[in-house]
């Protein structure tokens, strides 16, 4: 993190956000958001009160194949068609609107309204987006249609809305966590740490630092705790050798971890003996970490339905052993997983040193894996003794907390002019 954040090389980005502050108050009116970050992405219209949501509308749409490759330009203008879409079913093409938009793949940020896309991940590929700044696109796609008054102030990653919609929940927020397909965290950093600030310092005295944590390790630095079924996990996945810290412990890729390691024992005699050979559990991605969640209730609930069931989707016929086996592998990897985020979220408590500080989370596997927060809360107090911590689930900070950030990028704006 120091190596990072004092522009050193390091496998841990330490993005500045350009979020100076959290909400006041002060905020009110209409705020949009575009959450685009998969398949599906949503228009989002927030109303504050007293910096309080009071009304809140959504539209999800879906983006086809055809629009996730290929030309950006056709992805953008699609974008600005359903934001424009959105704002007349709402009847509001004639008010400003200020606009935050998430936007979850790797950015360089040289302001809190510009952002330079690094490279696509997850099902997006559009060559002649990668280093342009997504915000531009999008305004420049606004424009191209000129039917609304949308204006795009903000641009930022679901992990710092999650900060920011977590800090309106509780007031000692200050770590955004996403714990689902993909993982990430950031924090409030002291201004004065970051070197990284290419507008003008108006005295700030804290920052959101967005810590792009699913890649650290990518330099090689948690090769020590590699294992072989990693690397077999690893060169199953999209793109090898990178993502290394999320590919040991985000939703993506724990079902992957367990179904490699039990292709291993079934292949060494060890496992699902007999006539029942686990055909469609030998391919890659056939285990998914819902089915890890619903395996690891069922050891929370001292039961074997959800177990079996699973593996009789697989062709197999399971005895007490096997079953035994798998509930073990599961437990295995997922408090692996629990006690790595731990160790990197104590870390991140004693660097920021407050009395007590709360975590926000959100994502997938966090809502539905049904003993990570309880190991997470067991492991913190082990790792960081001295320092007060809560967790609160803070849902779609993607969506309302971009809307958040735009409210107070508008504030911000004010107060400067």
């Amino acid at each position: 993190m120091n190596k990072g954040i004092h522009q050193q090389p390091s496998s841990l980005q330490m993005e500045n956000t350009y979020v100076p502050e959290l909400l006041d108050g002060t905020e009110e009116g209409l705020y949009l958001a575009l959450d685009l970050g998969g398949t599906n992405f949503r228009v989002l219209l927030l109303e504050l009160l007293h910096g309080t949501p009071i009304r809140e509308e959504v539209k999800k749409y879906h983006i086809s194949s055809d629009l996730r490759v290929g030309s950006g330009i056709r992805l953008f203008d699609y974008l600005a068609e359903c934001v424009s879409d959105f704002v007349i079913s709402q009847g509001l093409q004639d008010v400003e609107l200020p606009l935050g938009f998430t936007f979850s793949f790797p950015i360089i940020q040289h302001s809190l309204d510009i952002g330079v896309l690094v490279t696509w991940t997850k099902t997006f590929n559009c060559p002649d987006v990668v280093n342009e700044d997504a915000v531009k696109l999008l305004h420049e796609a606004l424009d191209r249609r000129g039917d609304t008054k949308v204006k795009v102030v903000a641009i930022l990653n679901d992990t710092t809305g999650t900060l920011v919609q977590g800090s309106t929940l509780d007031h000692n927020t200050a770590i955004g966590l996403i714990l689902g397909t993909g993982s990430n965290a950031c924090y409030l950093e002291r201004a004065d740490r970051v070197e990284h600030w290419e507008t003008e310092r108006h005295g700030e005295r804290e920052v959101i630092i967005d810590i792009e944590w699913g890649a650290f390790g990518d330099n090689g630095v948690l090769d020590f705790i590699k294992t072989d079924y990693d690397r077999e996990n690893d060169a199953n996945s999209l793109i090898v050798n990178s993502f290394t810290f999320e590919k040991y412990i985000s939703g993506k890729y724990l079902g992957e971890i367990v179904r490699v390691v039990l292709a291993k024992l079934t292949k060494e005699g060890l496992l699902f003996i007999g006539d029942h050979t686990p055909g469609s559990l030998l391919v890659p991605g056939n285990l998914t970490s819902d089915l890890v969640s619903d395996i690891e209730q069922d050891s929370v609930d001292g039961d074997d339905c959800s177990t079996r069931n699973i593996l009789m989707k697989f062709g197999i016929d399971p005895d007490e052993e096997d079953v035994k086996i798998v509930q073990y592998v599961c437990e295995v990897v997922s408090n692996r997983a629990a006690l790595l985020v731990s160790i990197c979220l104590a870390v991140l408590l004693k660097r920021i040193d407050k009395k007590s500080v709360t975590i926000a989370v959100d994502g997938s596997l966090y809502k539905h894996h049904p003993r990570l927060e309880t190991w997470i809360k067991r492991y913190i107090p082990l790792l960081a003794p001295e320092h007060k911590f809560e967790m609160i689930h803070a849902e779609d900070g993607s969506g309302k907390g971009a809307a958040l950030i735009a409210a107070i990028a508008q504030r911000l704006q004010k107060r400067l002019d």
